[in-house]
Parts: C-alpha cells; structure tokens; sequence
C-alpha cells in the first residue's frame, strides 16, 4: 500500500514538472509581478501598516519598483494618469538627489533611460519582458518588467 502510494505521488510529480520546462514558463517567471505586501524598507508614505501594491524586487533586493501604472502598457495608455509609472525605491536612501540609469533589453533590442529615482513614467517601445539593468549612487541591481499592449 505504501509503495502504491510513494508511486502516485512521484506520477503525479513527475506530470508537475513535465509542464515547468517550456520558455515562456521561464519567460512569465521572469516578469512575474509580486501583488503583496511591499517590502518593509519600501513601506514610507504608504498609511497601511502592510501595503499591498504591485511590485517587482530586483535580484540583489537593492530595490524595488512599485507599479502605479500596472500593468504597464507599450505604447502608454494615453488617457490613464498612472500609465507607466514606477515608483523606485532603493533598499537604501541616498544621501543626495540621484538619478537612475536604466538599460532595458529585449532580444536584440536595448533602451536607455535616465530616471529620477522615486515616482517616474518608464516607456518603453514595445510589449513583452524586458530586462532592466539599473545603476544609481554606486549601487546596481536588476530586474524584469513585463509590458503589455494596450
């Protein structure tokens, strides 16, 4: 009986993973949005204790970026006040203003974009995943957005 069992259970493990191997399986795990709650150091000027917003943690948990404009759009819905817009909170605060450095890749394609960081529009030219490298006051991280058509 427990032999019949442990079989099942690895069947049935088996057909999970058979189904985990595909490219555009790797593709939405990439661009998956986190609709939760926020990452405690990305909490300030949020009234809820545990805010959930959509957001997306870089690799390095250097930063996050907050989407107010989710889900983003290329082109950007003209007639929406938050298309596209990003809030970019950095785990630490830099002392002075700064700017964000944006390179974004998609296949073959590469976009650069300089940024406040803080609440910003981020365009870019088409739909799909992007990659986003992004650098500011020493600091560098990564992550990926996934832009959808309008």
């Amino acid at each position: 009986m427990e032999a019949a069992r442990r079989g099942a259970c690895l069947i049935l493990a088996l057909a999970a993973l058979a189904g985990c191997g595909g490219s555009d399986d790797k593709q939405a795990a990439a661009c998956a949005v986190d609709k939760g709650v926020l990452p405690q150091w990305a909490r300030t000027g949020f009234s809820e204790a545990e805010p959930k917003m959509p957001h997306v943690l870089g690799r390095g948990g250097e930063i996050t970026a907050i989407l107010f404009g989710y889900p983003l759009a290329a082109p950007p819905r003209p007639d929406d006040e938050a298309a596209n817009k990003v809030l970019w909170v950095p785990r630490e605060t830099p002392q002075t203003f700064t700017r964000l450095a944006i390179t974004a890749r998609q296949g073959d394609r590469t976009v650069k974009r300089k940024v406040d960081l803080g609440p910003s529009y981020v365009n870019l030219p088409a739909a799909g995943c992007w990659h986003l490298t992004l650098a500011w006051a020493g600091h560098e991280d990564s992550l990926d957005l996934e832009y959808v058509k309008p």
